[in-house]
């Protein structure tokens, strides 16, 4: 049973990965039928990595799992490719997000067991 739920907390992850690939493919190329093109491509990845993700967490581990991974990859590619500026207040956002998504991923699975 674990190994399904690394394999889906591995497909919320690359859900995330994409979603952020989109936003950064939207923004790094100039050409209008490149750049669509490639949107739609990560989104629709996205969403199929989201509903693999589906098949084995629960709904609030895949979305949390999957916005928090949008969420860091998104900004530190803006800050590594674009050379926009992180404040402490994104580091701390940042860090209560990861803090968020092992609580409330812990805390599903202690109730889930309670249940058994």
């Amino acid at each position: 049973m674990e190994g399904r739920k690394r394999k889906g907390y591995a497909w919320a992850f690359l859900a995330g990965l994409t979603a952020a690939l989109a936003a950064i493919s939207a923004k790094l190329f100039t050409s209008q039928f490149v750049k669509f093109g490639l949107v739609i491509f990560f989104n629709v990845t996205m969403w199929g990595c989201y509903v693999n993700s589906l098949k084995v967490l629960s709904s609030l581990q895949a979305t949390v799992t999957n916005f928090a991974t949008n969420f860091l990859s998104s900004g530190l590619a803006g800050f590594f490719l674009f050379e926009e500026a992180l404040s402490f207040k994104w580091f701390s956002g940042a860090l209560l997000i990861v803090i968020g998504v092992l609580v409330l991923s812990r805390s599903s699975v202690e109730r889930k067991e309670s249940t058994d």
